[in-house]
């Protein structure tokens, strides 16, 4: 695959910093676009006592198509220019493909250079977009990115590419790209933000450099602040990479129940409120569900294996589509993971957007669609989850090969609900994970005598064993059976618990 096109976004930047966001998140999020394009923010103005313009021209040399958005102000003079006129010009002198947006339907509020900058594009022969807002600007970037794609580069998107951008766009909620002000990305767990970082680097060496913050900021994720070198961070960035997101979304808590029934009931036997960065609360929600559900012990030849009453890899997909894909503009709705006697339900505030159903859902092969395309992506990118409309698929396949039916999905007083249906007792059902093997394998058995087999396996049967038994079971010198112990002991397979004459020898299995 040939290297992404660099698209430079030049606007005046603290007038346009929302639109300048959205840009950036449009191509973050549309598959086609992603696919082929990395946009270019220059956030540094130059200051105003020098005389030349520098690193932010140096920049668009590097890049393949120019997008031009003009507002109301002209911006900062840098010598005789403005930053943003001082690249427009540039670009044309490097005769960069050129895409012109105007903010407005009424010209006469620019400011005069603003109007002068404007009627110079026009001198050149552009035609220009109108806008009104952000939300109104995606649209049509996306079909003027799509068209200079295909015109200049040859990169033309397929009708299925068209109709998933729309879907997206139209499903697309305005919640996770609010800006807030009072919340700067050093606020963020600084430890994902690298991986994050260190994430949408791979394979572009010329941005390794890049602080997290930058990075965010190429997503939509945050916008500069008013300080230079700060950033402010959007409501997805919180959810995402915010220690507590609750304590300002409050319908961003997870909330966890388990019963010993098949129904709620005042009497849960467990309950915790999650409250953490959308990539940690997934292994939240898993470990609550581990510490309250069974795990029965399967001997498989001389191993114990310890089981899980339900496939992890259905919980994590069940889990993550709740988080990526829920109404968050429902404030008063939260996400509700409640384990039950016979089955595990997982409930998330808002139907699929259109045009998702529950029969597209059952049926598989859809296009993936989210309401929360930011968060979605950026989960994505942190390996969290995929993108390819075959979650509901896996989800499915792996509760069947699991020895269980398949997941329910079903909708209920503005919740979407996955019920994945469990042995309720009849663990008997459970099916070993093709390809695990305990610890021990073929090449490990064949180092053990007879006697250390039947060690084994009298451990697995009875839950530990004694050197007394091993001397009397096998009738032989304590040497021996101490020789017989300290091998497994050295094999790691058992360990000694006790001291002097009460120690005894218990197994360990693959799942301690």
């Amino acid at each position: 695959m040939s290297a992404k096109k660099r698209i430079f976004i030049s606007s005046v930047q603290k007038e346009l910093e929302l639109e300048r966001a959205a840009v950036a998140s449009l191509v973050a999020t549309d598959p086609f676009l992603l696919q082929h394009c990395v946009p270019v923010l220059f956030e540094k103005e130059p200051p105003a006592a020098r005389p030349a313009p520098k690193g932010y021209l140096e920049t668009l040399h590097g890049c393949a198509l120019y997008v031009l958005i003009i507002a109301h102000e002209y911006g900062q003079l840098d010598g005789e220019l403005s930053a943003t006129h001082h690249e427009y010009r540039l670009a044309q002198k490097l005769k960069l493909p050129t895409i012109v947006f105007l903010k407005g339907a009424q010209d006469e509020a620019r400011n005069a250079e603003a109007k002068a900058f404007f009627a110079e594009t026009k001198k050149d022969g552009y035609k220009y977009v109108r806008f009104h807002d952000r939300e109104d600007l995606k649209p049509a970037m996306l079909e003027a990115l799509r068209c200079a794609l295909a015109d200049v580069f040859g990169l033309k998107a397929t009708s299925a590419d068209v109709s998933e951008s729309e879907q997206l766009i139209d499903a697309a909620s305005t919640f996770e790209s609010t800006v807030l002000a009072n919340v700067s990305v050093e606020s963020l767990d600084q430890a994902l933000l690298d991986r994050f970082n260190q994430q949408t680097v791979s394979g572009d060496p010329e941005r390794i450099w890049r602080s997290p913050a930058e990075a965010l900021q190429t997503r939509g994720l945050a916008v500069p602040g008013q300080e230079k070198n700060t950033f402010r961070a959007t409501a997805a960035a919180l959810l995402l990479f915010g220690p507590s997101p609750a304590f300002r979304f409050p319908q961003c808590e997870i909330l966890a129940d388990a019963y010993d029934e098949t129904r709620v009931s005042g009497r849960p036997k467990g309950q915790v409120t999650i409250n953490a960065p959308l990539a940690h609360v997934l292994d939240h929600a898993l470990k609550f569900i581990d510490d309250h559900t069974f795990h029965p012990r399967r001997v498989v030849g001389l191993n114990n294996l310890r089981l899980d009453e339900y496939p992890v890899a259905a919980l994590r997909e069940a889990l993550v589509n709740a988080v990526a894909h829920r109404s968050y503009d429902d404030a008063a709705r939260k996400i509700f993971v409640r384990v039950f006697s016979d089955r595990v339900e997982i409930s998330s505030p808002g139907y699929p957007p259109k045009p998702l159903t529950l029969a597209k859902l059952r049926r598989g092969g859809y296009k993936p669609c989210s309401r929360n395309p930011l968060i979605a992506q950026t989960l994505a990118t942190l390996g969290v989850m995929e993108q390819r409309g075959s979650g509901f698929a896996r989800m499915q396949d792996a509760m069947l090969n699991h020895g269980l039916e398949v997941p329910l999905f079903g909708q209920q007083d503005g919740f979407f609900i996955v019920t994945l249906p469990g042995p309720a007792g009849n663990y008997d059902r459970l099916i070993l994970p093709a390809g695990v093997s305990g610890p021990i394998t073929a090449a490990v058995e064949e180092q053990l005598n007879k006697r250390q087999r039947a060690i084994l396996l009298h451990a697995q049967k009875s839950g530990a064993v004694t050197s007394g038994w091993c001397r009397k079971r096998f009738d032989v010198a304590y040497q021996t059976v101490n020789r017989d112990l300290g091998a497994l002991v050295d094999l790691n397979l058992i360990q000694a618990v006790g001291r002097g004459r009460s120690t005894r020898y218990v197994l360990r299995s693959a799942g301690d």
